[in-house]
C-alpha cells in the first residue's frame, strides 16, 4: 500500500521460468540464487537448475513499445505477451495490445521488468520478474498477486537500528530506502523515514567535497569524525568536519564501514573491502591503525561492530559473520583469532552486523536472506546482571526480576537472604529479588556451573521497567481481549490496556517471594503508580502483581475517549521514578 503495488514486494528478481509441465516455477534472484516453488507460496533453494533458452520471438504486427520482449504459450500461439516498461497482452497476434500493469503511469507490480514466463499448460498463467520480486497472474494479466511473502530475497545492505523504544529493526534496502519490521511483527517490512540516513548522506557528501575523493564510510561521535574513501584512505576530523587530517594511506579496497565507540571516540574500527587487510583498529583517534585481519577469511568486509568494554569484535564479510576478541583500549601488536558464527545461518555473504545498545543481541544482515538475531556470543564469556524487562542496568527493586547473563545459576543469595532462581539455561538465568531486600548496594553471590561469582546489585524501593520482548515490542495487552498489542491489535480510544512491568516494589498485603501471584485479588502495589501517553497523564485503574506470574506487575490504564491517531510514547512512574519509554499505536 505504501508504494502502490498489488501485494507485498520483495528484492530484485533477474529471471523467472516454468517447468515443462507448468507445475513448478523457478526464480533467479538478484544475488544469483535459484529458488523453486511448487505451491506458488513457499520457496526452497535449488542447485543446478538450468534456465531454458529463449524461444524465437513470435511474429507480430507491431510492438506495444520499442524493444519489448515477447512471450507466447505453445498452447495458444495467437495469445502474445510483451514485456517492457509494463506488461502487455495481445489476442490478435500483435495487432492491438492491452496494458496489464499500468495505472496512472505507474506499474502495479513495480518497475524494471526483467523477465516474463508463460505457463506451458495454461496461457492465462504468467509470471514476471522485476526489481520488486516475482509476480503472478492466473487470468491473463487482469489481476496480479506477488509471490514474495515467503521468498527469501530481502536485499538488506545495512542495519540502521536494532529494536528499541517501541520501534522494530530498521534496515537499508537498495532502490527502496529505509524499512522497518514493526515491533511484534515477523511478516512484512514497511517503508519508514529514518533521519539517520539523511544525516549520514549529508556527512558523506560533505566529506567527499572537502577531501576531493569519493567517501564511502563515515562515523561521527560528538566532534570527532572519521571518513573512509573508495581507495582505502582514512581521514580524521576533531572539529566536526571543518578540518581533516590524513590518518591512513590507500589500500587495496574501499573502506566499507567505520565503527567509532560512542563513549570513547578515540577507539574505532574499519571494515575494508577488496584484498589485503580487512579489519583495522585505532585506539588513538587515527594516530595509527593496527591490522587485526589475522586468520580472517580473505574476503571483502562489509560491516563491523564491537563491544569495547569486553573487547568483542564482529565483522560481516563475503564469507559470513566472524567474531574475535581483541584489546580495544591499548595500541600495539595483538594476537587475534577469528571464529565463524554459523549456527543456523544460511550460507550467504554477510552485508552488516550490529549490536543492540546493551551489547546483548547480535544482528546480522545476509544477502538475500534478510536479518537474523541471536544472543551476542561474547556475553557467554562474562557474567553480568541486567534488568529482565528492558535489559538495562537500572537498579533492581524488591520483588523485581533480574537476568543473569553468561551462565546457568544454581543458587543466588545476599548473606542469608536467598534469591529464587526461576529459570536457567547455559547462557541466561532469571532470578527474583526478595521482597525483604533492603535498598542498598548489595553483593550478590552467584553459584554457577563456571564457579562462584560476586556481583554488585544496587537496589532501591522502586525501579519501574516495562517488559520488552526480544523483537523490541512492549508487552502490552488489550484488557478486553487479552491479545498483545502489535501491528494487528491496536489500542483504541476509550479502551483499557494492561502493561506488564517489573520493579514496582512492595505490595500489600505482603506476598511470598518466588510464589506466583493469585489469580483472584492479587496484592496491590504500595507505591503511587502513574502512566503517561505522549507525556499526558492517563488514569491508572489498577496496579498489582500480575496474576499467575512471579516478578511481573500488571498496570491497567484507561485510554481517553479521544486520542491522536498513530504512534504514541508510553511510560509509567512509581513514586516519581520513571520507566523506560515505549511506543504504542493508537486509533480513534
Amino acid at each position: 500500500m505504501e508504494v502502490g503495488l498489488a501485494s507485498p514486494a520483495g528484492g530484485p528478481a533477474q529471471a523467472v521460468w516454468y517447468s515443462a509441465d507448468g507445475s513448478t516455477l523457478f526464480v533467479r534472484t538478484g544475488s544469483g540464487r535459484v529458488l523453486v516453488t511448487t505451491d506458488f507460496e513457499n520457496w526452497i533453494p535449488v542447485q543446478g537448475a538450468a534456465e531454458p533458452a529463449d524461444a524465437p520471438p513470435p511474429g507480430v504486427d507491431r510492438l506495444p513499445e520499442p524493444g519489448a520482449k515477447l512471450a507466447v504459450s505453445p498452447a495458444t500461439p495467437a495469445r502474445v505477451y510483451a514485456l517492457g516498461t509494463h506488461v502487455y497482452r495481445s489476442d490478435d497476434a500483435g495487432h492491438s495490445w492491452t496494458n496489464l500493469t499500468g495505472f496512472r503511469d505507474q506499474s502495479i507490480i513495480g518497475r524494471a521488468q526483467r523477465a516474463i514466463a508463460v505457463s506451458p499448460a495454461d496461457p492465462d498463467q504468467l509470471a514476471v520478474a522485476n526489481d520488486f520480486g516475482v509476480w503472478r497472474s492466473l487470468d491473463g494479466g487482469s489481476s496480479w498477486s506477488g509471490l514474495n511473502q515467503y521468498l527469501p530475497n530481502l536485499p538488506a545492505s545495512r542495519i540502521l537500528a536494532t529494536p528499541a523504544g517501541g520501534h522494530g529493526a530498521r534496515i537499508l534496502v537498495a532502490q527502496v530506502g529505509a524499512l522497518e519490521l514493526p515491533a511484534g511483527s515477523n511478516e512484512e517490512w514497511v517503508p519508514v523515514a529514518d533521519p539517520a540516513i539523511q544525516a549520514e548522506g549529508a556527512a558523506l557528501q560533505n566529506a567527499s567535497r572537502a577531501l576531493g575523493v569519493l567517501v564511502t564510510a563515515v562515523a561521527t561521535v560528538n566532534q570527532t569524525e572519521y571518513a573512509g574513501a573508495v581507495d582505502g584512505r582514512i581521514w580524521v576530523s576533531m572539529d566536526a568536519g571543518r578540518t581533516w587530517t590524513p590518518s591512513r594511506p590507500a589500500a587495496n579496497g574501499p573502506v566499507e564501514r567505520i565503527f567509532a565507540d560512542p563513549a570513547e571516540p578515540r577507539v574505532a574500527l574499519a571494515a575494508i573491502g577488496g584484498s589485503g587487510p580487512h579489519v583495522l583498529r585505532t585506539t588513538n583517534t587515527g594516530g595509527f591503525w593496527d591490522d587485526l585481519t589475522s586468520n580472517l577469511a580473505d574476503a571483502p568486509a562489509h560491516g563491523i561492530a564491537a563491544d569495547r568494554a569486553n573487547g568483542a569484535i564482529y565483522v560481516a564479510t563475503e564469507k559470513g559473520v566472524f567474531y574475535a576478541n581483541a584489546d580495544l583500549e591499548n595500541a600495539g601488536p595483538v594476537a587475534v583469532t577469528w571464529v565463524p558464527i554459523a549456527g543456523r545461518l544460511p550460507v550467504a555473504p554477510a552485508m552488516d552486523v550490529k549490536l543492540d545498545a546493551g551489547g546483548n543481541q547480535l544482528y546480522a544482515a545476509l544477502e538475500g536472506y534478510g536479518v537474523y538475531a541471536t544472543a551476542a556470543p561474547h556475553r557467554l564469556r562474562t557474567v553480568r546482571l541486567v534488568n529482565a524487562a528492558d535489559f538495562s542496568t537500572r537498579p533492581a527493586a524488591p520483588g523485581s526480576l533480574i537476568s543473569v547473563q553468561g551462565g546457568r545459576v544454581n543458587s543466588a543469595s545476599v548473606g542469608s537472604l536467598s534469591f529464587p532462581v526461576l529459570a536457567a539455561t547455559e547462557s541466561e538465568s532469571q532470578i527474583q529479588v526478595p521482597f525483604e531486600a533492603s535498598a542498598a548496594n548489595l553483593s550478590l553471590a552467584l553459584q554457577t556451573g563456571r564457579g562462584r561469582f560476586t556481583l554488585g546489585l544496587p537496589v532501591q524501593p522502586v525501579s519501574p521497567a516495562i517488559f520488552i520482548s526480544r523483537d523490541g515490542s512492549p508487552m502490552i495487552l488489550d484488557a478486553d481481549s487479552g491479545l498483545m498489542l502489535d501491528g494487528r491489535t491496536i489500542a483504541r480510544s476509550n479502551s483499557r490496556i494492561q502493561i506488564l512491568a517489573t520493579g514496582l516494589g512492595k505490595v500489600h498485603p505482603d506476598w511470598p517471594t518466588g510464589m506466583p501471584a493469585p489469580l483472584e485479588n492479587p496484592p496491590a502495589v504500595a507505591a503511587a503508580v502513574k502512566a503517561y501517553v505522549d507525556r499526558v497523564p492517563v488514569p491508572v485503574t489498577r496496579a498489582a502483581l500480575a496474576p499467575g506470574y512471579v516478578g511481573f506487575y500488571l498496570i491497567e490504564v484507561q485510554l481517553p475517549a479521544i486520542v491522536n491517531a498513530g504512534p504514541a510514547e508510553l511510560y509509567v512512574t512509581a513514586d516519581g521514578q520513571e520507566s523506560n519509554r515505549v511506543q504504542i499505536v493508537l486509533e480513534p
